[in-house]
Formats: structure tokens, C-alpha cells, sequence
């Protein structure tokens, strides 16, 4: 019995080392960078880290700013590029960022990312103050419904997320959720497949994928009153005079003239007259092809603004 029970370890041993260096060797799974907050209270990445995305088709890196991507050589002429995942942008190798397509287009500015996923508006903003020192001339935000919503404790609250708390204009930084934990997982490939394929509950969630709400009738939008004592909030207590927000198609109107009328530059995207699909099949994010159309639209809009 010893014995049988001693095999059945030591296969199960063999197993998991076979199986985690066949997870490893194929990156059947995405390397996910380790995150940590900084004095301000803003979550970015322990610098000079790289790892593959998911299947090995390109690695993301993380620049010694503790921000996705590469920094421009120089900081003359520089524009901030910031926002969630969609700017973060691990799914696409660095040629496909915002950054890179906006060089492309407008070759005498240099481009700067601090992208994350999760980040919300409020967030947002707090990084490009932080970030004010670097002197840009320009802060792209790009945004959709639910940075609003999010930014909001009393609307949608998010220990995770960093939000305003509008009762007594106070700033509530987000936390980490479960960071020890979240290390064992990523660094064991292994169990962090089977987890994947086995969450503990319907809602577990690894990597966070962002929700766009069009829809007027959302709840959170019925708080009108909220929203605008949040856009009021920013204009207080940011700069916006070089701040440019930019919407992701289909955003909400009223949202958008909402900043608009208290002096926000506003970009809209706009993906209804194009024939291909600027996100993937299988996620809401936007592919090489999305990025360059965006990057385009941006283009030609600040060049007819300057």
C-alpha cells in the first residue's frame, strides 16, 4: 500500500513539473507583470519587466517609469497618452501602441503611455498630474461611460479602483486585491491555467476586461447630478487646460457635452464608416488595425487644433 501510494506521488509530482513546462514552453498563458503603488497612491508596474502574451506571439515590456512600452528618446515636444487596458495594450506588440502610430503621424511630437488596466477617470487624472512635471504639451485621456461610472464611489463602488468620493470630495486610492495570492498564481503556470479553466466562482476574474455601457438608461446615468459634480470636481481641482479627452465610439452624448461645457477638448471616435471591425473577435479590444485608425483620427483632429 506504501508503495502504491508512494508511485501515485511521485506521478503526480512528474505531472505537474511535465505540465508546467509545457504550459511555460507553448505560453499557453499570458505573463502578467507584478504591479505595486507608488508614493502617490497610483498602481503601475515594478519597472524593466517583460514577459510573452498569451501563445508567444510578441512580449510586452515595462519601461524603468513602471508604465507599458517604450519611451520616447527625448521629452521635447512630449504628449501623454493615458488611460486602461485599451492603452495598456499587452495584447498587441509595441509597434501596434498609440504611442508608435502617432509618431508615425505626427513625427515632430514625442509620445509617452501610462496605461493600466482598471484605470478610471479620476485615476486618470491623478496620473497626468503626477506626470505634469515631465512638462507636455498635451494629455490625451482616453475614456468610455464606465470611467465615469467608476470614478464614482457612490455610484459604482470598487475597492480596487480609485474613486471620488463626492459627500466630502475626498480621493480613495485603489488597492491591490489579493497580491500574494495573485503572485503565486501568475508565477505557478500551471495552476494558474486550471484556474482559468476552473475559476472558484462564476465572477473570478484574473485579467480585467473593460465593459462599455452606451446605453442612456444605465442606472448610473440616472445620477446625472453625480456626473456633473464629478466633471466639476476635475475642472477644481485639475489642470485641464492641455488635457484632451478622447471618447471611444458610441460614448454618451450627454456625457460628452457635459465636458464640453465646462472646457474639456474633446476627441470623439468614430468606427461607423469603416468597414472592418476595429476590436478582436474574441475581446473588446482594439487590434493593430483599431490602433492605427485611432491613431489617425487623433492625428487629424490635434493638427487642425493646434
Amino acid at each position: 500500500m506504501k508503495k502504491f501510494l508512494k508511485n501515485i506521488l511521485v506521478f503526480f509530482l512528474l505531472a505537474l513539473i511535465v505540465g508546467e513546462f509545457v504550459v511555460r514552453v507553448t505560453h499557453t498563458m499570458s505573463d502578467i507583470p507584478q504591479r505595486t503603488i507608488d508614493a502617490n497612491g497610483i498602481q503601475n508596474y515594478y519597472p524593466n519587466q517583460e514577459g510573452y502574451w498569451k501563445g508567444g506571439g510578441h512580449k510586452w515590456n515595462i519601461n524603468k517609469l513602471g508604465w507599458p512600452g517604450i519611451l520616447p528618446k527625448s521629452n521635447d515636444n512630449l504628449i501623454l497618452v493615458i488611460g486602461d487596458s485599451f492603452i495598456e495594450n499587452f495584447m498587441n506588440p509595441n509597434e501596434c501602441h498609440q504611442s508608435a502610430y502617432l509618431k508615425q503621424n505626427m513625427s515632430n511630437y514625442n509620445f509617452m503611455e501610462a496605461g493600466r488596466s482598471g484605470v478610471s477617470l479620476i485615476e486618470a487624472m491623478e496620473i497626468s498630474k503626477n506626470l505634469d512635471s515631465l512638462k507636455p504639451l498635451k494629455s490625451l485621456v482616453y475614456v468610455n461611460d464606465n470611467d465615469f461610472y467608476e470614478s464614482i464611489a457612490e455610484v459604482k463602488p470598487m475597492r480596487d479602483i480609485t474613486q471620488l468620493k463626492l459627500k466630502d470630495g475626498s480621493i480613495v486610492f485603489g488597492e491591490m486585491k489579493a497580491p500574494v495570492f495573485k503572485k503565486i498564481l501568475y508565477n505557478w503556470k500551471l495552476l494558474y491555467y486550471f484556474y482559468t479553466r476552473f475559476p472558484l466562482s462564476s465572477n473570478s476574474k484574473t485579467n480585467e476586461e473593460p465593459i462599455i455601457t452606451t446605453n442612456q438608461n444605465n442606472p448610473a446615468f440616472k445620477s446625472k447630478t453625480k456626473v456633473v459634480q464629478l466633471i466639476n470636481y476635475i475642472v477644481n481641482n485639475y489642470n485641464i487646460e492641455n488635457k484632451v479627452l478622447v471618447f471611444h465610439p458610441n460614448s454618451n452624448a450627454k456625457i460628452i457635452e457635459e465636458c464640453k461645457n465646462v472646457g474639456f477638448r474633446t476627441i470623439v471616435l468614430d468606427d461607423s464608416k469603416d468597414d472592418i471591425s476595429w476590436t478582436f473577435d474574441y475581446d473588446s479590444h482594439w487590434t493593430c488595425y483599431g490602433h492605427e485608425q485611432v491613431a489617425k483620427q487623433i492625428s487629424s483632429a490635434l493638427s487642425k487644433n493646434k
